[in-house]
C-alpha cells in the first residue's frame, strides 16, 4: 500500500525535501527525554533549553548536520562510586532537532543543569529578478518574467 503524500501535487516543485523533513521530524518525536523547551527570545534569535541534570560539558556533545541538530550525552561510570540505591538514572541520550534553511547556532551554554541553545534566524530579504524570455528560432527577447520573492508567484509581462 503506498503512502499519500502531501507534496505529491506537480504544482508544488522541488519540495520533496519537505516530505523527507516531516518524516524525520515524526521519528524524532517520540523521543521522550530528556525534556526541553523551545523560546522565542527575539525577532531573530530561538533558544532550545534541555534539562541535563546530572551531566557535565564533557558528557555532551553537540552536533549539526545539514540542518539537523543532534545532542548527545553520555556520562562516564565512576567505579570509585558504590551506590546502596540508585534511583537516579545515569542513562545516555540523542535528541534531534530538524533547523529550517537559514537558520544558524550561535552558541550553547550550560548553567545550573539546563543546557541552552541559541538560534539565529536571519531576516529574509525580498528578491525580485527579471528573467529575460528568448524565442525558440532566434536569440531575440520576446518579453520578460517578473518573479516576486514575497509571494513566490511568477507573472509574465509581454512587451508589444
Amino acid at each position: 500500500m503506498s503512502r499519500l503524500s502531501l507534496f505529491n501535487s506537480p504544482l508544488l516543485l522541488g519540495f520533496d525535501h519537505f516530505e523527507r523533513t516531516l518524516d524525520r521530524v515524526a521519528k524524532a518525536g517520540a523521543e521522550g527525554y530528556p525534556p526541553y523547551n523551545i523560546e522565542q527570545v527575539s525577532d531573530y534569535r530561538l533558544r532550545i533549553t534541555l534539562a541535563v541534570a546530572g551531566f557535565a560539558i564533557n558528557d555532551l556533545e553537540i552536533q549539526l548536520e545539514d540542518n539537523q541538530l543532534t545532542v548527545r550525552g553520555k556520562q562516564k561510570d565512576d567505579a570509585t562510586r558504590v551506590f546502596l540505591y540508585r534511583g537516579i538514572a545515569a542513562r545516555q541520550f540523542q535528541r534531534s532537532f530538524v533547523l529550517a534553511e537559514g537558520i544558524e547556532v550561535a552558541g550553547a551554554t550550560l548553567d545550573n543543569g539546563l543546557l541552552a541553545i541559541d538560534l539565529d534566524r536571519p531576516k529574509i530579504e525580498t528578491q525580485i529578478r527579471t528573467v529575460p524570455i528568448k524565442r525558440g528560432d532566434d536569440e531575440k527577447s520576446e518579453g520578460r518574467v517578473v518573479i516576486d520573492g514575497n509571494s513566490a508567484g511568477i507573472r509574465a509581462a509581454r512587451e508589444e
